[in-house]
């Protein structure tokens, strides 16, 4: 079934929508929210929510491209519960991606959060666009679904210590852009 039907299942508040979005969508979704949690079980959780989400909002929104929506709502709610549980020393599971980074995007201790992420984020942006095709697709699976080196090296046949110096050099090249548009690391 295409988006576009499974959009219109949930206009016409058919609850085959959930299932079809599942059997289209479901193992990458799970995959992104393993990534983040490393829990199985609390992964189940946010696609599960992922999936209420989508049944509560459309209608009123109709995503133009479904696939990235759902990995962008499973994202930010896997996220919303790696914090909660991260607060309560309960799961480590972004521990490496965030230590990863942290040297190249600023701290987010800031009186002036909201405007400077939305101009960090288009900064980052802008520097995604600069970048070779295969480094940005890297760089997102990496950092954006929480991939493991290990698991996108096997994928894409290349060595992991050559993928790991590639991603060095990426936060390398994305912390000398931030840090020449101004941005105090």
């Amino acid at each position: 079934m295409n988006d576009n039907e499974i959009i219109a299942l949930y206009w016409s508040r058919d609850e085959r929508a959930i299932s079809e979005t599942d059997i289209k969508y479901g193992r990458f979704c799970r995959s992104i929210a393993v990534n983040i949690l490393t829990v199985r079980e609390d992964a189940e959780e946010c696609v599960n929510d992922t999936y209420h989400k989508a049944w509560t909002v459309i209608p009123p929104q109709r995503p133009e491209q479904f696939r990235a929506w759902l990995g962008r709502v499973v994202r930010n709610i896997s996220l919303n519960l790696w914090n909660r549980n991260h607060a309560q020393k309960r799961n480590q599971g972004m521990e490496t991606l965030m230590s990863e980074l942290e040297e190249c995007v600023p701290s987010p201790v800031s009186v002036d959060n909201e405007i400077d992420d939305i101009e960090l984020g288009h900064l980052i942006s802008k520097w995604l666009r600069s970048i070779p095709d295969e480094e940005r697709m890297f760089f997102i699976i990496r950092y954006w679904n929480g991939v493991p080196l290990k698991e996108i090296a096997e994928k894409y046949g290349i060595g992991a210590d050559k993928l790991a110096q590639k991603m060095l050099r990426l936060r390398k090249s994305l912390r000398s852009a931030l840090e020449k548009e101004g941005i105090s690391l």
